[in-house]
């Protein structure tokens, strides 16, 4: 047995020594084209250079952002070559539905990246100037106004839920499956607004769609002009930081080698320029506490699908 462990022992090092020597595959949850899925794109060309290695996105959505994660958990080998965006739904989905998958358990930590910038949009020609006015009119409308998101459970669902508790209103939630889908629905008029990250920028920035307001701690870069939450008299912030992890049970020299290379790929001009373009802040957080950081999200999304009874099964 001791023999064997030797064996076993040696050849991950191995493996560690001669890592990467092939393509790695990194799972975006969400659909092509929406916020995340440019982001990891930008992260991903820029981070190649300095892994040695192409990095290959494979879009797997479902599960509000949770699908692919705990696909990869489940059926991926933790060699390093199989990797994935980890959203806050992650931790949020076990507390959800039945399943086997655990965040605590079933997945090896590797980087914090950043934070969304999430926000309020309309239609141009929507009868609501400011959010206070929308929330007005919700107030006076129960279930009247209605809002798309990417999908049940994520942050932007349970965010607005939040507002609704705190204001004392209530209003219609229906789930999409990302970006462009929650942009055609308001476009076509069969929703009043959509409650996601800075996917609905270009159409705001051509006067298509009004943002009303932006859920950070401070005022967006790009769009000043625009109040946040605090501002009008909400007591929200809301960015949803994100990260990167593999399978459990990957070595730690791997883990390093894949953390150095993203850690690098945050300061090329490329990705930054990206990151400015989607308004999207750094969360930087290196293995160990991103792991520790997964683990508190743990006890705090347990609560929050208990505070608005969340929990579908």
């Amino acid at each position: 047995m001791f023999a064997l462990a030797i064996i076993f022992g040696a050849l991950s090092g191995a493996n560690a020594q001669n890592y990467p020597s092939r393509p790695v595959t990194l799972i975006v949850p969400w659909p092509a084209g929406g916020t995340t899925d440019i982001g990891l794109r930008s992260l991903a060309i820029a981070a190649e250079k300095h892994l040695g290695q192409p990095i290959v996105i494979e879009n797997r959505p479902g599960a509000a952002g949770a699908l692919g994660p705990m696909q990869m958990a489940g059926n991926a080998s933790a060699d390093g070559y199989t990797l994935a965006q980890i959203a806050i739904t992650v931790f949020r989905y076990p507390f959800m539905r039945k399943t086997t998958f655990d965040p605590a358990a079933d997945l090896t930590y590797v980087i914090g990246l950043a934070g969304y910038t999430f926000g309020v949009v309309v239609k141009k020609d929507a009868p609501w100037k400011t959010f206070q006015e929308l929330l007005s009119d919700a107030k006076a409308n129960p279930g009247k106004i209605n809002y798309g998101t990417p999908g049940a459970g994520t942050s932007l669902h349970i965010t607005m839920e939040q507002i609704a508790k705190q204001q004392g209103i209530k209003w219609t939630h229906v789930p999409f499956k990302g970006t462009s889908e929650t942009t055609n629905a308001l476009l076509g008029g069969h929703i009043h607004a959509i409650a996601d990250a800075t996917g609905w920028g270009p159409l705001v920035n051509a006067g298509e769609l009004r943002l009303l307001v932006i859920w950070g701690a401070q005022r967006s870069k790009n769009w000043p002009s625009v109040p946040t939450l605090k501002e009008t008299g909400v007591d929200l912030i809301s960015n949803s930081p994100y990260g990167i992890a593999g399978p459990k049970g990957m070595d730690p020299k791997v883990v390093k080698i894949l953390h150095d290379a993203f850690k690098k790929a945050l300061d090329e001009p490329s990705y930054k320029a990206s990151m400015e373009k989607l308004d999207q802040e750094p969360f930087y957080l290196n293995s160990a506490d991103y792991h520790a950081f997964a683990m508190r999200q743990m006890i705090e999304q347990k609560r929050v699908v208990e505070d608005f009874g969340l929990k579908q099964d």
